[in-house]
């Protein structure tokens, strides 16, 4: 393995507090295209990536979101921690069945969160997709972005500039890893 793609897949952290400067369209790029090459079954390539900049439909994810935690401390809180992009990983209908998509899903994700502690931004892996886009306004914000095709939300990200220490990593649990030979 190349040392490089070993300490970004060893180093990358969740940020949970973002500069309000929108991230550089290069930046972007690449870590959209970095979803596009995750492993999904059969190469079937089934997830919808969707980034959304526009501080109008930020703030209305940013709400619904909220609205979805299972234990929201306060009002306005941003589970989106004031990212000024968030990228929306969606389930297609070709994905053969929820749970392969959701797989598929996941593996776009995580290329996205790697790609962008390697470009140097912060980002963070946020729930709660599913439940947006099930909702009667999450369904109207999908088509007021022209996605008219069955889709389910799956998972999104929190993504831009990091404003806070990037965390250290915690120590490797006992018996993760097992080798049988």
């Amino acid at each position: 393995m190349k040392q490089e793609a070993l300490e970004v897949l060893k180093n990358r952290r969740a940020i949970r507090k973002f500069k309000s400067e929108q991230i550089k369209d290069e930046e972007l790029q690449a870590v959209l295209e970095a979803g596009t090459y995750a492993p999904t079954g059969m190469g079937m390539q089934t997830p919808l990536i969707v980034a959304v900049q526009n501080p109008e439909d930020v703030a209305t994810l940013n709400r619904l979101s909220a609205e979805n935690m299972v234990n929201n401390p306060r009002p306005g809180t941003l589970p989106y921690y004031g990212a000024p992009t968030i990228i929306l990983v969606l389930s297609t209908s070709l994905a053969k069945n929820e749970f392969l998509g959701t797989l598929d899903a996941a593996s776009v994700t995580t290329n996205m969160l790697n790609a962008a502690y390697a470009v140097g931004l912060g980002s963070c892996w946020i729930h709660r997709a599913k439940e947006i886009f099930e909702s009667e306004e999450g369904k109207a914000l999908l088509k007021k972005w022209g996605i008219e095709e069955p889709v389910r939300g799956v998972c999104s990200i929190a993504l831009g500039y990091s404003d806070m220490e990037q965390p250290t990593p915690k120590p490797r649990r006992e018996g993760y890893t097992k080798i049988i030979k």
